[in-house]
């Protein structure tokens, strides 16, 4: 009984269908291994610049199958090339934004020149003009710096006077109400 046990299991393990099986399973898990290698290769170049880490992280990829492309996933850069690019590149315009002024007028947040006295589009003042030279001068000022004239009064940003947006209203209701209660009374009359 035990020689025919075995003489089954021997013919199972030699039939055609569990040669057909395990040729199959072996080309797929060739299969897996090149397509981590070339996976690993075409990642190494994404994030490596210098070719010879490149050559050396496909080298591992290949060679050394399943193990190779876990240990390139350990030691592999953070960042791709594009995002290192992307990242300096949006650092050089936050320096180059911080580094010129950018004046805007506090009423309607247009952008101004410093030397601007007045917002050319709404008319606020923006700094007050130096007694002698007519330079504009900034609020915290003590001194004219181009002619050396002490300010004597203290300097604000003026606010143009806006008006009561509600009482414009609702003078505005008023006034068509009663004109509507006008022509019905025509009307009616």
């Amino acid at each position: 009984m035990l020689a025919s046990a075995f003489g089954s299991l021997h013919n199972a393990l030699h039939s055609t269908a569990f040669s057909v099986a395990g040729n199959l399973v072996l080309l797929l898990a060739l299969v897996l291994w090149l397509g981590l290698g070339f996976r690993v290769l075409r990642d190494a170049r994404r994030r490596l610049d210098d070719g010879w880490l490149v050559g050396l992280s496909g080298l591992l990829g290949f060679g050394v199958p399943y193990v190779g492309p876990v240990v390139y996933m350990l030691f592999r850069p953070p960042e791709t090339l594009a995002d290192i690019r992307a990242r300096e590149m949006e650092m050089r315009a936050l320096r180059e934004r911080l580094s010129r002024p950018d004046p805007h007028c506090p009423v309607c947040l247009t952008e101004t020149e410093p030397e601007y006295v007045v917002c050319p589009v709404c008319t606020t003042r923006l700094r007050e003009p130096c007694a002698k030279c007519d330079a504009p001068l900034e609020p915290l000022w003590q001194a004219c710096p181009y002619c050396a004239t002490p300010v004597t009064t203290t300097v604000e940003i003026s606010v143009p006077i806006v008006a009561d947006l509600d009482a414009a209203l609702s003078a505005e209701a008023a006034t068509v109400n009663g004109e509507l209660a006008q022509r019905r009374a025509q009307r009616a009359g």
